[in-house]
């Protein structure tokens, strides 16, 4: 009886195993189509068009979602607790690689997949989010593509396009690491120029109204770094910009195109393109995240907003009109 309960015991453990093995594939199987979780803070054109991008970009490496490739997309609506809940999700459902769009994604990403790669998109700093050791040698599950703005280039264009600038703005999220990131950057830069910057924070979008009219007294021109929260809400600043007839620089071409006046920025879609293809090339085995130092864009892409421009009665330097028509991107 002894050794009929022995047999029973040893079955059941081997069908339970054959179970799990099942239901969880190993990731080293060959017939396996690979699961990507994609992580995305909210919804606003900016992370639309990097998301886009990143499908396309998969695309382009001959990964297509539903044939060869299942991806979980999950848009955590800018809530916290749904990044966490959604992160765990993607831990648990054993994905192959894991994609956030934004920092708080990432980070979301990085304190719960542990096992499995992640790729930034769009990160603007990921060492000072705490993301990789270091730009240049992540060290860990963790690299990809980031979105630091060139701040030179867009002092250089404030000032060509504001002749009498005494004071300029800068707007950002007190909470958001790389809109502080760029501030504490661009404060060091408009030291060396000789330009009085004024800072001003939010802590939400709620409060974008209030805050931006009282900068908007003081100031004679806004600069806004790549921040979610204030793209979120960028019509809201625009409209009580245009009251004062004041101009705002924005961080992103999606924000330039609904109101602001120009920008040198990094392209959205591209980035997003380079995400997939180095997610691609993960999962391919050709990419190890912890030796594969972030990307940072090399080469600015101008866009103007030549309506808004006249709209407000600025006068844009001709060479910087020609540039945005031949090179990058005007709006007419």
């Amino acid at each position: 009886m002894k050794r009929l309960y022995g047999t029973i015991i040893i079955l059941f453990l081997i069908l339970t195993y054959a179970f799990l093995q099942e239901s969880h594939p190993k990731k080293n199987d060959k017939n396996r189509t690979p699961i990507v979780g994609i992580l995305q803070l909210t919804d606003h054109p900016a992370l639309n068009e990097i998301h886009k991008g990143i499908i396309d970009g998969l695309k382009e490496s001959g990964y297509f979602p539903n044939k060869n490739i299942k991806i979980d997309f999950q848009n955590a609506e800018g809530d916290q607790s749904n990044l966490q809940t959604m992160s765990t999700k993607f831990a648990n459902e054993n994905v192959d690689a894991a994609i956030g769009i934004a920092t708080p994604a990432a980070q979301s990403l990085a304190n719960s997949i542990k096992n499995a790669p992640i790729v930034l998109g769009a990160i603007t700093d990921p060492e000072k989010a705490g993301l990789v050791d270091s730009n240049q040698h992540p060290g860990r599950n963790v690299t990809g593509v980031s979105d630091l703005l060139p701040l030179q280039p867009n002092l250089d264009l404030i000032k060509a396009s504001v002749p009498h600038l005494k004071n300029l703005g800068i707007i950002y999220t007190s909470s958001d690491n790389s809109s502080t990131t760029q501030y504490q950057m661009f404060k060091k830069l408009c030291k060396e120029n000789h330009i009085n910057l004024k800072a001003y924070t939010i802590a939400n979008s709620n409060d974008l109204n209030q805050v931006s009219q009282q900068m908007l007294q003081k100031v004679d021109a806004v600069f806004v770094p790549v921040d979610n929260t204030i793209a979120s809400s960028i019509q809201t600043l625009i409209g009580n910009a245009n009251a004062k007839n004041i101009p705002v620089f924005p961080g992103s071409d999606t924000m330039v195109k609904t109101g602001g006046v120009a920008t040198y920025t990094v392209d959205q879609y591209g980035m997003g393109v380079q995400t997939g293809k180095m997610t691609a090339g993960i999962l391919r085995g050709q990419i190890d995240p912890k030796n594969t130092p972030i990307s940072f864009t090399k080469h600015p892409k101008l866009v103007v907003n030549l309506k808004q421009a006249q709209k407000l009665g600025i006068h844009l330097p001709e060479n910087i009109i020609q540039e945005a028509t031949h090179k990058g991107v005007i709006y007419k």
